[in-house]
């Protein structure tokens, strides 16, 4: 029998996953990642660590597998939560849950596994990994779960050939609907337990009051862009050359604080992202207000009314030669090549038709379409139908 160590969070979907792993007759050890001890940000009736890991440990009785808790709070300060107070004092947007599966459960987590004596990791994700033979070498491909709703390969889009290898969803091919129906089945005591939202393996944290607690609130403006700023006038750059267009386009609209007026004042434009929508707390506009923009050096924040505002809007994006990820090395673009793709720059956003242009300095996503609150720190993943083969951080 291979032995598989499974993170068993406490949730539905990992705990059916040890059950199907189980049923086809792997050798299965639970393992719970405690991954946070502040209690203090935490929204504590949506997600407490306490309660996943009782859970967890109930959920293991019940198939009769080996169960343990291991502690990884110091691991996960250090690779992710650093990390997302370094962009956010940046200005930039970090999805902690990317870096969570590259940095903590297919690393640090997989190579306790492998301590263990596993012969592979496997996850409660909605994705499949499917193994295929190009030229006769052996590659694994990222595939998006069946479930459409709740597929979560964008999540895995850092993940490499080696890390692929060794890992196991075995609910890609299931539907969610068909998850809870096992559950129910089989008597799991979370059968019914809602989806866990926020922090991977930490819980629905309170954002501004994790991130007030290093970035100090620092009063300022609040500047109000009009839809027919004649600022968005002469932006076409058809004429120019591919790689000046993409450029132009990428980079998009520098505001200064001529180009609006003044509506109000916010307490750090760190706490702010593109394309947010609650806690600007100015009224009076027949729309909601957007974040087009944050001037971190300045902590200013530009704003415009309603979801159409031409300030949301962006053709292109750059990922930073550094930044380019590869899932199927053997499919990577070089310098000067192009490539259709299927694009999304978040979770849950429906595939987009791109290009994908590869230069020097990097990788530009260049849309069919117009694609509203393109957010640097961001992850872009590209696909090539429904198999995920790259991504990046957006520039």
């Amino acid at each position: 029998m291979k032995k598989v160590v499974i993170a068993l969070s406490g949730g539905v979907d990992s705990s059916v996953s040890a059950y199907l792993l189980k049923k086809k007759g792997y050798d299965v050890v639970g393992l719970f990642m405690k991954n946070w001890h502040d209690e203090s940000v935490t929204i504590s009736d949506e997600c407490p660590w306490l309660d996943d890991s009782n859970d967890a440990m109930i959920v293991a009785q019940n198939l009769d597998i080996p169960f343990q808790t291991v502690d990884l709070s110091k691991e996960y300060n250090d690779r992710i939560i650093k990390y997302m107070f370094s962009e956010y004092k940046k200005g930039r947007t970090p999805n902690p849950d990317i870096l969570c599966n590259r940095e903590i459960k297919f690393d640090i987590f997989m190579k306790i596994a492998f301590e263990l004596g596993a012969d592979y990791v496997a996850t409660g994700h909605y994705s499949k990994i499917v193994k295929g033979k190009v030229n006769g070498k052996t590659v694994y491909k990222l595939i998006s779960g069946i479930d459409k709703s709740k597929d979560q390969s964008y999540f895995l889009c850092q993940l490499n050939q080696n890390q692929l290898s060794k890992i196991i969803f075995p609910i890609g091919d299931l539907y969610k609907t068909e998850v809870r129906k096992i559950a129910n089945e089989i008597g799991l005591v979370n059968a019914s337990k809602k989806d866990s939202q926020g922090l991977c393996f930490v819980g629905k944290v309170k954002l501004p009051d994790f991130l007030k607690r290093r970035l100090k609130p620092k009063s300022g403006s609040i500047i109000q862009i009009d839809s027919l700023s004649k600022i968005y006038d002469g932006n076409d750059y058809s004429t120019l050359d591919v790689r000046n267009m993409l450029k132009k386009t990428s980079k998009g609209i520098k505001y200064k604080i001529v180009d609006g007026k003044k509506i109000g004042n916010h307490n750090g434009a760190f706490y702010f992202t593109i394309g947010q929508r609650k806690g600007l707390n100015v009224g009076g506009t027949t729309d909601p207000l957007f974040v087009l923009q944050t001037d971190i050096k300045e902590n200013i924040i530009y704003v415009g009314m309603g979801n159409k505002h031409p300030g949301l809007f962006k053709k292109a994006l750059l990922i930073n030669a550094k930044d380019e990820h590869w899932v199927r090395e053997d499919l990577k673009i070089l310098d000067n090549e192009s490539t259709r793709v299927m694009a999304r720059i978040r979770y849950r956003q429906p595939l987009q038709k791109a290009t994908l242009f590869k230069f020097k300095e990097g990788i530009y996503i260049l849309f069919d379409k117009s694609q509203s609150s393109i957010s640097k720190g961001q992850f872009a993943a590209w696909y090539k139908d429904d198999e995920l083969i790259g991504s990046g951080v957006i520039s």
